[in-house]
């Protein structure tokens, strides 16, 4: 079929009514399809089942230290855990903090800190006048929501196929000392599944910022969710290149187990600087006597060493592969040379990247919804929810089984084209 945009008036009105009797018939089956989060499937969780073998009653609960997994103490983690998620997110034992359960917690108490107690010193972010973030746009929502809850005013920093549009962020950072900090999430990014380029970490790395108290929030959450053994991508390890640059102190590194293991049931780590993990550590040790060992243990005792982790990992990889490329697949066959709509296709990660034609992502949700497919929000992948194009749509595959996967995409193509030919028809 031609691009939508070179038919007529009349082409596009019949082509119209046809797709409209096929959304017609999909409505009477009374579907029932969430593809709104990146959740994991039961398929996915059932690997980590073992893990639930991993201590049992008669267990030795006994570091190598000889730390007592079951009593009081330990506030950084054990170091066992701290050698299992060091591997997992490339830095030293020294540089890490193994927390509780949510990464998105650490970040909350991250931002919360430097609210109330300021950074390194510095005049507290709630005694100031204005405090702003940068945010890369597409983004990830709870990031967003994060900043918002605190009154942080965030700027859209627009992404590339390298990362964010650094010549901006270079300018920003280094003229506005009201910008504390920027969101990432360098490695299959979130929604789009981009990793950002050598240049872009290394240009990272070497920000001059005009707040002494800036941070890069670095939220390494698909740091080895690949889907492909050999066709990986890969990513400078931002701590030793700020080392190497003369900004040790920059960056605040994030990561979890949370899609790895259980969801909800995980652990969490920080990486950071020696200057900055001994001001949180003031802090901790006030909020907590310390995170839990057994969990933190059960971990380690489960996946053994990275070697063990990578190899779960590909079991994550060999269920999640058909999923996207059953997306890929449809939105090919179904929008493919149409000039409707754009989309990404991520080595990684856990979502797709959908732009429509500017105007139609709330009409394709909604639309979406009416038929049984529930969507994540448009406009959800921009702070404040307000999208300047309304186009993006986060399409996110894990959750459903493939049979209702295919549905909901060819549900949601459908839905696609309906809101382009009433968009086109509107202009004509």
């Amino acid at each position: 079929m031609k691009p939508y945009a070179e038919m007529t008036k009349e082409e596009l009105a019949s082509l119209k009514e046809q797709l409209m009797i096929q959304y017609k018939e999909y409505q009477e089956r009374g579907l029932n399809l969430n593809m709104s989060r990146g959740k994991p499937c039961i398929e996915q969780l059932d690997l980590s089942m073992g893990m639930m073998d991993a201590l049992t009653s008669g267990a030795d609960m006994t570091c190598e230290d000889g730390t007592d997994c079951r009593n009081y103490g330990v506030l950084d983690g054990i170091r066992e855990a701290k050698e299992l998620i060091g591997d997992m997110m490339e830095n030293p034992v020294d540089n890490i903090i193994i927390y509780g359960n949510s990464s998105l917690n650490v970040m909350y108490d991250t931002i919360s800190r430097s609210m109330t107690h300021g950074v390194m010193g510095n005049t507290p972010w709630c005694k100031l006048d204005k405090v702003k973030f940068l945010c890369p746009v597409p983004g990830y929502d709870r990031h967003f929501a994060i900043t918002e809850y605190f009154g942080i005013e965030m700027i859209n920093v627009p992404m590339t196929p390298t990362g964010p549009d650094m010549d901006m962020v270079e300018e920003l950072v280094s003229s506005d000392e009201a910008i504390k900090g920027i969101w990432c999430v360098p490695k299959y990014s979130n929604p789009q599944g981009i990793s950002y380029s050598d240049e872009t970490v290394r240009r990272f790395a070497r920000l001059k910022p005009a707040a002494k108290d800036f941070r890069i929030y670095w939220d390494n959450a698909y740091g080895v969710h690949h889907l492909y053994d050999h066709d990986q991508d890969h990513l400078i390890e931002i701590l030793a290149e700020c080392k190497r640059a003369g900004n040790p102190d920059l960056v605040y590194k994030f990561a979890s187990t949370s899609k790895i293991s259980f969801p909800g049931s995980g652990i969490a780590a920080m990486a950071a600087s020696q200057n900055n993990l001994e001001e949180i550590k003031k802090q901790l040790q006030i909020q907590t006597i310390g995170h839990d060992k057994v969990n933190q243990l059960r971990h380690v005792r489960f996946f053994k060493d990275i070697h063990g982790l990578v190899e779960h990992m590909r079991k994550h990889a060999d269920i999640l592969r058909p999923k996207f490329e059953t997306v890929l697949q449809v939105l090919d066959n179904e929008l493919g040379g149409l000039g409707i709509g754009e989309w990404t296709k991520p080595k990684g990660g856990y979502f797709i990247s959908f732009d429509s034609m500017d105007g139609c992502a709330k009409q394709i949700v909604a639309a979406c919804k009416k038929a049984g497919v529930v969507m994540t929000g448009a406009g959800a992948t921009y702070p404040y929810g307000k999208d300047p194009h309304d186009s993006n749509i986060r399409i996110a595959p894990t959750y459903p089984s493939l049979e209702d996967l295919d549905t909901a995409m060819h549900i949601f193509t459908l839905c696609v084209k309906i809101a382009s030919i009433n968009k086109l028809l509107e202009e004509a």
